[in-house]
């Protein structure tokens, strides 16, 4: 697996390079894709795209994105979208943060989610914000 962003004492489950899974996909936690999805995917939690891996998604909302290998289709991500060189992503992001590095293709349009002024997301852990958005969602 690529070194990613995910917090050790997070629980990631891994669809390996020979997955190729096709459907619906929601979990809480943090999936990291080394194979082929193909579907939807709703989730309260983080996606890790791997190197080498291709997510074809019609949605895809997650928590947030990290991406080395190939994404198609919309991303909503309520905290942020991470492209690693190498990444390719075609479809439209929405993001509250996003961060595209050098060697990455990317093709679609990005808007970035309003924050309230008296919130600062930078400094605050992402499980705090969160539960935060779950509050106010209901």
């Amino acid at each position: 697996m690529a070194k990613t962003d995910a917090k050790k004492k997070d629980n990631i489950v891994i669809f390996g390079p020979s997955t190729a899974f096709n459907g619906y996909l929601r979990f809480r936690e943090t999936l990291c894709i080394q194979g082929r999805f193909r579907g939807t995917i709703d989730a309260a939690g983080a996606l890790i795209v791997d190197k080498g891996a291709v997510v074809e998604a019609d949605r895809i909302s997650v928590t947030s994105l990290i991406v080395y290998g190939t994404v198609v289709g919309a991303v909503q991500a309520v905290d942020k979208i991470d492209m690693f060189p190498g990444a390719e992503v075609r479809g439209d992001v929405t993001a509250a943060r996003l961060r595209i590095a050098d060697g990455v293709t990317f093709e679609g349009q990005c808007s970035m989610t309003g924050i309230d002024k008296d919130v600062e997301i930078f400094s605050r852990p992402t499980e705090e914000i969160k539960a935060e958005l779950q509050r106010a969602n209901g």
